[in-house]
């Protein structure tokens, strides 16, 4: 499979400070922060992370892109929800009650606003038949050991795989060109446009990284 490349991030619908056109972030380190709306973690860790991340970084050339995604949830991880976020600072769902659960919320909104551009991944809806071949390819792009693995674990494996594909009503064009594997996740390319490093779940090395590739010219 070729290494997707910053033309790969699809934006359906820009929502806040678009759009932005890929040829435009040549010289510039990029950070995608892929997150849902119905994301507790996305919330709580990863999303205020890469505003501080922004913050201190901007000025140095660091420009970070927000991608809200959808792959579950889907009645929840919508456009008129992120539009609700960004101008409102509204949650829903699950979000909403992790957040208010930890008293991170100001009179039931988010006390903090996203200072950077954010857009909605093209989520279309799912039409591919769930075939053996496409299932056992799946298990190979998520599970690079796989093949590896006894009989029996595989089938475990394939059924688990099966069962996701054929409820899956969505397809999420971004999240799935960059093989990602939940929210929040991070792609991050350097000043030339090259994919550098894609991270699942609350990563410590993302300030050491984007400090790294800021210093590179």
């Amino acid at each position: 499979m070729n290494t997707p490349s910053l033309s790969d991030v699809v934006v359906d619908t820009w929502v806040q400070g678009g759009p932005v056109n890929p040829p435009e972030l040549i010289g510039s380190v990029v950070l995608i922060e892929v997150f849902q709306v119905n994301c507790p973690g996305c919330f709580l860790y990863s999303l205020p992370k890469s505003i501080e991340l922004f913050e201190r970084y901007h000025q140095q050339g660091l420009i970070v892109i927000g991608l809200a995604t959808a792959f579950e949830d889907y009645d929840k991880n919508t456009l008129e929800n992120l539009q609700k976020l960004i101008a409102t600072g509204e949650v829903v769902g699950e979000t909403l009650k992790a957040l208010a659960r930890y008293n991170v919320l100001s009179h039931g909104k988010l006390p903090w606003k996203i200072p950077y551009a954010v857009g909605m991944d093209r989520v279309t809806t799912e039409t591919e038949p769930v075939t053996d071949e496409r299932i056992r390819n799946y298990a190979n792009t998520f599970l690079p050991d796989f093949e590896n693995l006894g009989e029996a674990q595989q089938q475990s494996v394939l059924q688990q795989i099966k069962h996701y594909l054929t409820q899956k009503a969505m397809k999420a064009e971004t999240f799935e060109r960059f093989a990602l594997q939940g929210t929040p996740s991070c792609i991050l390319f350097d000043r030339k446009g090259q994919l550098k490093d894609v991270s699942f779940g609350q990563i410590d090395y993302k300030q050491a990284m984007v400090e790294h590739f800021l210093a590179e010219k």
